[in-house]
């Protein structure tokens, strides 16, 4: 059975709808709001729903699902990087194995660092793998002194606006949750994880809806050891699914 988690320190948990009114971004990093333990810190880009959550599932070998939101008041471009973490700008700097995602594993690890003040420790190049041509995972944090991997997705159709079905949900969660079990027994003992995050950027609230059916239809087996994070991301989140290349 999954752990469904929506709350966020106090907030109500509600997802903002899609189309609601932009909000302003945050203001960059501050280490004074880390040294006072407030969640999420900020950034770019304003997180609601469930935040500083994760305890127990890290080590849990049961499935879970977190479900929060990233809205952002204008796209994000690459003047904005001192608006990231030190992780994020780290990734930014590193680049990725390859394919459009950078942007969508920078905001994802910007979530777990700001919510679950997650550590880079490797991106996914870095990652050593037992196995040739394993299925990889895109990095490596620590939260709460745990090795955690992290694999991320984007739950989208094109165009983008055209509904998510839960069937298209299905197939993007069974594919990513099989890569998640094959990485896991792959990874080199020096890298090896306690658990993985999928995290799962969604274009829109009925985004995450398919992917809440999708997951109930899948079977315990393939959806073991792994938090399904859904972040549903608002506002001008085209960067996200198109990481630049959009016309």
């Amino acid at each position: 059975m999954f752990l469904v988690v929506t709350g966020c320190g106090g907030d109500d948990g509600a997802v903002p709808a899609a189309d609601g009114p932009p909000v302003a971004d945050a203001s960059p990093v501050d280490a004074g709001a880390d040294a006072a333990g407030e969640f999420p810190r900020p950034g770019f880009g304003v997180i609601t729903g469930a935040c500083n959550v994760l305890d127990d599932e890290l080590t849990s070998p049961d499935p879970d699902i977190i479900d929060s939101a990233i809205d952002f008041a204008r796209l994000y471009t690459d003047a904005d990087v001192d608006l990231l973490t030190a992780g994020g700008q780290e990734m930014i700097a590193d680049g990725n194995a390859g394919g459009s995602s950078l942007l969508s594993e920078v905001f994802s690890f910007e979530v777990l660092d700001r919510c679950e003040s997650a550590t880079l420790l490797k991106t996914e190049t870095e990652v050593n793998y037992d196995v040739p041509d394993s299925a990889i995972t895109d990095l490596l944090v620590a939260i709460d002194d745990e090795k955690i991997g992290v694999s991320v997705t984007r739950a989208v159709g094109y165009p983008f606006e055209d509904p998510y079905t839960v069937m298209q949900a299905k197939e993007l969660l069974e594919r990513k949750l099989a890569d998640i079990q094959e990485s896991s027994a792959s990874v080199s003992a020096e890298d090896r994880w306690a658990k993985q995050i999928l995290a799962v950027l969604a274009y829109a609230p009925e985004h995450a809806e398919s992917l809440h059916a999708a997951l109930a239809e899948i079977d315990a087996t393939v959806k073991a050891d792994t938090i399904v994070w859904i972040v549903v991301s608002n506002g001008a989140d085209d960067f996200i699914y198109c990481d630049g290349a959009c016309e």
